[in-house]
């Protein structure tokens, strides 16, 4: 039986190429946008030509009260498309930078990292628990910056390591019905996260670079197939971990 997936955020990044990564490997996938309706259907058209089946539906991943509906949503295009009651593999990649130091961080700014990093990941997998088959996997999205702190980052980097720990926490508890957790950091990548500092800034390229020890900032391409693998029965084993995709950053 084909393997669907639930990928979010995945209009644009990393959620995109995981999408098109998983599609490569023979999956089918489901994608969440926010409010990039239009690329989440380019993206659509892109697992369609090549065969797969895929659909998009919207999601606020901060707004734990909308979790309700989207299940319901997910529910009737999983029977209506797939005639299946459940899927397969949840990747909760959505998210989003907010850089600041510790001292000019604003309660806002703080609450809406932990809305869509932390308590959008715990309540959206929970909401989703009866829908993801047994025997299936998960995937959470962390960040290098829980290993090596980069300055502004503190509170994004704090949620990412509560991810993490959350993780763990996931494993143990639906182990009994074979599902497979795993957290995957990547490092620094250049996509129009955070403004696109990365890709677009120079400067701050070659700093990640000079952190690297294979001498370059990632890309895209580096993340989404290493996930579509793990998500693969080749890794079935792999359980419970941190996995950081980073080229050796600052070792």
């Amino acid at each position: 039986m084909t393997k669907i997936a639930l990928v979010t955020g995945a209009s644009r990044g990393l959620g995109r190429n995981t999408a098109l990564s998983i599609a490569r490997r023979g999956g089918d996938v489901v994608l969440t946008y926010r409010n990039r309706s239009e690329d989440a259907q380019a993206v659509v058209a892109e697992i369609q030509a090549m065969g797969r089946t895929a659909t998009a539906l919207q999601l606020d991943t901060g707004d734990v009260a909308g979790f309700p509906s989207f299940a319901g949503r997910l529910r009737a295009a999983l029977r209506d498309i797939w005639a299946r009651e459940t899927f397969d593999h949840l990747v909760n990649n959505a998210g989003h930078g907010d850089c600041a130091l510790i001292g000019q961080t604003t309660e806002a700014q703080f609450d809406g990292l932990v809305n869509v990093h932390f308590k959008g990941v715990y309540f959206l997998t929970q909401t989703l628990l009866p829908l993801i088959a047994d025997g299936g996997r998960i995937v959470n999205l962390s960040s290098g910056l829980t290993r090596v702190s980069y300055p502004g980052y503190a509170a994004y980097a704090a949620v990412k390591g509560a991810v993490e720990v959350l993780s763990v926490y996931m494993a143990k508890e639906l182990g009994a019905r074979g599902i497979a957790v795993n957290t995957v950091a990547p490092g620094a990548i250049g996509t129009d996260f955070g403004g696109g500092a990365v890709r677009d800034n120079p400067d701050v390229n070659r700093i990640f670079a000079d952190m690297t020890a294979l001498g370059r900032a990632g890309v895209p391409d580096d993340i989404g197939p290493m996930i579509g693998s793990l998500l693969s029965d080749d890794n079935r084993w792999v359980n419970a971990q941190r996995i950081e995709v980073s080229g050796g950053q600052g070792i």
